[in-house]
This record gives C-alpha cells, structure tokens and sequence, in this order.
C-alpha cells in the first residue's frame, strides 16, 4: 500500500470517528483528522507547596508546620489534533466548583484553548490544601471563629504560576510519534476500606490506617490490583509516563507536615531515574479504596508503602507496548448530578449550620462546602476521555468509588482503559446507588444523590467512544 492510500485511509477512518462524535452530541471540536497534523507534546512542572500555617484538608486537621517534601504540579499539554490538551495532576486535597474553573480557564487562556480540553485532578493526600474559593468566603462572613479552608491569595498565586509554567512550556514542543501502554500488579497496598456484614449493611470501615488486627485480617473486598502507565514517545525518546492507580494515598496524615505521600513519593523516586522523563501520578477511583488492610500506620511504613508503588511502575515500564501515534481525540460530556434530596443536605439545614457559632468548627466547614455545591448546579461537570487509539484515559470528578473505574473497563473490554479520579471536587464522594442504603462513612460525605452512578457510567460510555 503506497503512503498516500494509507494517508488517505486514516482520513477515512477519522471522518467516520466525527459523523459517530456528532451522531452521540458529543462535544466534537476535537474530532478533527490529525493525521494531516503533526501531533506535538511538552511537558510542565508548577511548585504547589502550600506556606506554613496554610490548613489542611479543608481546615479538618493540623495545618501545616514543616515542609517535608515538595507538593508539586505536573502537567503535560498535546498539540495537533485541534485546539490543545492539558493534562495536570496536582498534589493536593482537592481542588472544588469555581475554584477548579479558575484554575482551568487560566491555564486554557495561556495556552490557547478551552478550559473543557484541561483536566485537572488531584493525587489527594490529606496534609495538603483543599480548594474552595466559595466555602472559604462562605466562612468569612460567619460568625463566632468560624474554620478557614483556604488561603485565597495563595490559590490565586498558583493559578498564575500554573498558567505562567504551562505558556512558558509552549517553547518546548516535541514531535509526538508513539504511546506506549503496560500494567503490572501492585502487592499488598490497595483493599476496599468498606467491610460488609451477613444483611449486606456496612459492619466496619478499614481506612487508610488500620490497626485492628481483625479488620486487618478480612480479605482484601473489590479493588483493581493494577497500575497502569501511558507513556508519550518522540521516536526512541521517551518524554512522559502517566501512571494510574486506584487507593487513597495517605500513609499517616494530621501531623502538619506537607507531603505528596506515599504516591506521590513513589512518583517522584521514579523521577529520580530518568530526570528527563516527566513522571506523572493519578489516583484512580479510590472513594472506597485504602491501604488500611496492610498499613498500621507507623512512621515506617511510608517507604514501605512508597516502594510498592515505585516497583509496580518500575515493572509496568518494563511491560511497555509502543504504538505509532496516528491521532488522537479529546472527547467532553457535560454531565449535572444530581444533590442529595434529604433534609439534612438541605440548603437550609447547611446554612443554620454555617451560621451557628455553636457548631464544631469541622462541620461548619463542611456546610460551606455544601452550600458552595448547591449553589453552582447551574454549571455542569465536564467528563473527558483522551483517546488515543490503544489507550484512552477517562477523566472524573470528585472521589468515586472503585466500581465506576471496573464499570469503564468493561466497557472497552478488548482497551486499555485508565481513569483518573478526583478532577471538579465540588460533588465529594461519589457512591454507587446500592452503596447509598448501606450507610457509612463515605455514604454520610457524599453531596450527590444516588441517580449519578447512572449518569456517570452512561457519560463514560459517550465519551470512551
């Protein structure tokens, strides 16, 4: 087959991806043919250390006291195939509502695109901030000593970092010939912290420590065993690794002392390796996911933890398939999730709580949280996939259970399929509709109702294609 039937058959097969784009109401302006296109990446790395003093956490824990290692952003953004793509993972708490638009409209303006083609997640280690613009200027007309959630002055300071690291790396674009896809299976960290009794009701909760030797000793429940990395190549140079996992990546946490944890640990030990390569970290759909089953919590386990994590990335590299980069596709559907109807979710309930001087500090920011959510219900979630070809990366809100990331992989069941979780923070915890009745802590923290695990699981469906 000479080159230019070739050429003209990939046109042919991207044509066809848009009519089925534009047939699904999918957002299509990044269904566009990229094989007439020189598809390009580079890489970016913004400082997200919070300063001392600054809470934790969303103000639920010890603020920060010493900085033991770096929070970072690390990002990477696509050019080629329409308007460009960024991709960032930041080492914080969450990043929620206006807060997370902020953040990905400024980053979109100084790179030249949209804000629904930049996805934002966070790795979600507790000692670290929790961002919402709304809920803090919530609390600050509250009475009493209302709870701070944020420095307002530092988020904006990393939103123009962000946006400042993310233009200056335009001067860097490489060509973008290959992806590379591996797993391998991660030993003893990750097990499902919901522990169910004989009636299907919820009996215990094993979290992210544990030192109830009992509840240490159930099985592992419902996890995904595997890391999985995504890999971005100019030929035989590898330029960068993504890395997917599902487990709440604390260790131990309250202390004051800011740090990416033991994944993000992982990651940047990773680094240490190849400094050339940028190594990027997600926490997939880890709600319901923790390292409670083989973590007791002592100082010593960190590094155990760490290195488990370090070794599965280690072997997934290893296990790499490249694959020529032909096109890529960037996929967007807007979704709106519904609130919780029960009373105590109420606006009003949230409100009396807000303004009572009485309430214990934690709730009331907890309520300004609440409240920030209902208010915004107007503008929807956007969940996105980056297709490309041999691998597609799904993109989430808040923290959803391990069964939506399952459910997506049965989905492509022949793909490689990666999603990464908490992305727009606003919703919290996202349960499956049976996990509602169950109760529990996560159950008790969810601002959505039970309707969205269909929602979700439809919109993933749209957008992987």
């Amino acid at each position: 087959m000479s080159r230019d039937s070739n050429h003209l058959n990939r046109r042919e097969l991207m044509q066809t991806s848009l009519l089925a784009a534009l047939g699904a109401g999918l957002n299509i302006d990044s269904a566009v043919d990229a094989a007439s296109q020189t598809l390009e990446i580079t890489t970016f790395q913004v400082d997200a250390t919070p300063p001392i003093g600054h809470p934790c956490c969303g103000g639920w824990i010890t603020p920060i006291q010493v900085v033991d290692d770096r929070q970072l952003g690390l990002g990477l953004i696509l050019r080629g195939a329409g308007a460009p793509v960024v991709i960032l993972a930041v080492d914080w708490t969450g990043i929620l509502n206006e807060s997370h638009l902020q953040l990905r409209t400024a980053i979109a303006e100084a790179v030249g695109t949209k804000p629904d083609r930049v996805a934002i997640q966070c790795v979600h280690p507790h000692n670290a901030p929790f961002a919402d613009q709304q809920a803090e200027k919530l609390l600050a007309s509250a009475p009493g000593e209302p709870p701070h959630t944020l420095n307002i002055e530092f988020f904006n300071k990393f939103t123009l970092s962000a946006a400042a690291a993310a233009k200056a790396s335009l001067d860097h674009f490489q060509p973008l010939t290959h992806v590379g896809i591996g797993q391998a299976k991660v030993d003893q960290v990750a097990a499902n912290r919901r522990i169910k009794g004989p009636d299907g009701k919820l009996r215990a909760m094993r979290g992210s420590a544990c030192n109830d030797e009992k509840l240490r000793a159930e099985p592992e429940g419902l996890i995904d065993p595997f890391l999985k990395t995504v890999s971005f190549w100019n030929g035989d140079k590898a330029v960068a690794a993504l890395h997917y996992y599902a487990c709440h990546p604390m260790s131990y946490y309250g202390d004051g002392r800011a740090t990416p944890d033991f994944c993000g640990l992982a990651r940047e030990k990773r680094r240490a390796d190849d400094p050339q390569v940028m190594q990027i970290y997600f926490d997939g759909c880890g709600g319901n996911i923790a390292a409670g089953k083989y973590n007791d919590g002592s100082k010593e386990q960190r590094p155990i933890l760490r290195d488990k994590i370090y070794t599965a990335m280690v072997a997934a590299w290893k296990a790499t398939e490249k694959h020529p980069l032909t096109q890529y596709v960037w996929r967007t559907e807007p979704v709106t999730l519904p609130p919780r109807s029960e009373p105590a979710y109420s606006m009003e309930t949230q409100r009396k709580a807000l303004m009572d001087a009485n309430v214990a500090k934690p709730y009331r920011g907890r309520a300004s949280m609440i409240i920030a959510w209902l208010e915004r219900q107007s503008r929807p979630i956007d969940i996105t996939c980056l297709d490309l070809g041999p691998a597609k990366i799904v993109h989430l809100p808040g923290e959803p259970f391990i069964e939506y990331q399952l459910q997506a992989q049965r989905a492509k069941p022949q793909g490689f399929v990666c999603v990464a979780g908490y992305g727009d923070g606003g919703t919290w915890y996202i349960p499956t509709a049976a996990a509602y009745p169950e109760g529990g802590y996560e159950v008790s923290v969810a601002f959505v109702g039970p309707a969205s695990e269909a929602i979700i699981n439809q919109a993933v469906e749209k957008v992987l294609g």
